[in-house]
């Protein structure tokens, strides 16, 4: 598989655009979960760990999976990540982990994911009983937030009904949308936002 990420991971973490969306995230997260020292964490489409670098210092351990190679190259070489955080680079939606997490978090990945039917049931598969989830992603948007033509995107972001009819689905419950960030951008402004929910 082509890493569609090589060239933007070189400059991935000082794009303003990354580092907008990823702060607000992070801190939608962390006001949001109930993070403590004894949680594994999984890091659904970790990229090179601007989130985990935010949520790592209140759990015991993040398992960072991506399928970009070059983007978990810059995750691995972050010092403050060293002892906490363990890289998999594996599509954990055609090929699971079979490990189940406390809290699985992700954000801005799932629109490059095909069918959000499938990523959903597999990421409650690596779900625990009782276990937490943080998604963040697009709300539905007209395709300007992506430049036309940018390979590996499949969705124009996504309707929150929609999406929490799939949790309900996969069994998780409690399940409520926060606006992590509304990001504006040249073509106009975007809310993000993060799904939390309990699975049962």
């Amino acid at each position: 598989m082509a890493d569609l990420f090589e060239e933007k991971a070189k400059n991935w973490d000082v794009s303003d655009r990354s580092r907008l969306l990823s702060s607000g995230i992070g801190a939608c997260i962390i006001k949001n979960v109930a993070l403590d020292e004894g949680m594994h964490v999984l890091d659904f489409g970790a990229g090179t760990g601007l989130i985990a670098s935010q949520v790592a210092p209140y759990v015991k351990k993040i398992t960072a999976v991506d399928v970009s190679e070059s983007m978990l190259e810059k995750l691995i070489s972050k010092l403050e990540l060293i002892d906490k955080v363990e890289v998999l680079c594996q599509d954990i939606t055609v090929k699971p982990i079979g490990i189940k997490y406390d809290l699985i978090m992700s954000a801005m990945a799932m629109h490059h994911v095909q069918d959000t039917d499938n990523m959903i049931k597999q990421l409650a598969a690596h779900a625990k009983l009782g276990g937490k989830i943080a998604l963040a992603d697009l709300d539905s948007e007209d395709g300007t937030f992506h430049s036309k033509g940018t390979e590996g995107v499949y969705h124009n972001g996504f309707d929150r009904n929609v999406f929490e009819s799939i949790l309900k689905r996969y069994g998780f419950r409690d399940i409520r949308f926060e606006t992590a960030l509304t990001f504006q951008g040249e073509n106009g402004s975007y809310p993000i936002f993060l799904a939390l929910a309990t699975k049962v």
